[in-house]
């Protein structure tokens, strides 16, 4: 049996994606929101949202960041906004699939409506897991790009011991830096001890802020605020990895003259390609087994 899949706009990542989605027999790929790339995919369909048919898709792949709180996708490859709104969802079959990186109130709200199945593929521990590679590999490249110090014997300190948080810590104390690691949980403190890393219970934070040097968070809730930055050093450089709006309050960082950066997306930016592969697997084992 035929199955046709629409990939609904993303970034650099889905451009291995497709590649990979390719290989799937008897699939037929609908690109919406890709009019503005340069290289051109052999065979597929690239369509304008109203030009598809929602009850012929079996799958739906919509970017890493969702939609907004409206249903806007505002694609990277394509000029123009897609809508895509709770009708739409509606009009899907009820065997459809819908893969999103994460997934607001609006996108639920309107999947629960059509009563059909999403997968929050940021939600997985694999892909997260795997996916804190290349995020932790693009910290580094922005801890050397914007500081003057080398990362080796530096103080790092890295909020948050979820599936980031960990491996971000692993890879910095492997390159010599003196790692601490602030989390809530006792068993995460005490993993953290195990490491060979200094563990720092979260509401003493501010306590340790003193000889930092780069300060690292993982924690998608304000917990960097006036209280925990009063004390850092001014050379101080904070790389907030949490989702959009972070976790940082960037507006007192800028007061107090303390370079403040919101990474967004470094899968993407660092390696677009491995990232790529990492959300085709999943998605390829997830179309395999749904029987349409």
């Amino acid at each position: 049996m035929n199955r046709t899949i629409a990939i609904v706009g993303g970034d650099a990542r889905y451009l291995e994606l497709i590649r990979q989605l390719q290989a799937l027999t008897d699939t037929t790929l609908l690109l919406i929101g890709f009019d503005k790339l340069e290289q051109g995919f052999t065979g597929l369909k690239q369509l304008a949202i109203d030009e598809v048919t929602p009850n012929e898709l079996d799958a739906v792949i919509l970017p890493i960041t969702g939609t907004d709180s409206n249903g806007i996708v505002e694609p990277v490859f394509s000029e123009k906004k897609i809508h895509l709104s709770t009708n739409w969802f509606q009009q899907l079959k009820k065997s459809t699939i819908v893969f999103s990186g994460i997934a607001n109130a609006y996108l639920k709200n309107a999947i629960k409506k059509a009563n059909i199945k999403l997968v929050p593929l940021l939600d997985r521990d694999d892909v997260a897991i795997y996916n804190s590679i290349p995020t932790a590999e693009g910290t580094i490249m922005m801890a050397i790009e914007h500081t003057d110090f080398t990362i080796h014997s530096s103080c790092v300190v890295v909020v948050g011991f979820g599936r980031v948080g960990h491996t971000v810590a692993n890879k910095f104390s492997s390159l010599g830096a003196k790692v601490s690691v602030s989390a809530t949980h006792m068993k995460d403190l005490a993993r953290v001890t195990e490491m060979g890393l200094t563990a720092i219970p979260l509401d003493q934070l501010a306590l340790h802020m003193q000889a930092c040097d780069l300060l690292i968070n993982t924690i998608p809730a304000p917990v960097i605020g006036k209280e925990e930055m009063k004390h850092l050093p001014s050379h101080a450089v904070i790389i907030d990895l949490a989702s959009n709006p972070g976790g940082t309050d960037f507006t007192y960082a800028k007061q107090r003259g303390i370079k403040a950066m919101l990474a967004r997306s470094l899968p993407s930016i660092v390696a677009p390609k491995t990232a790529g592969k990492i959300l085709a697997n999943v998605i390829k084992q997830e179309i395999i087994q749904n029987p349409y």
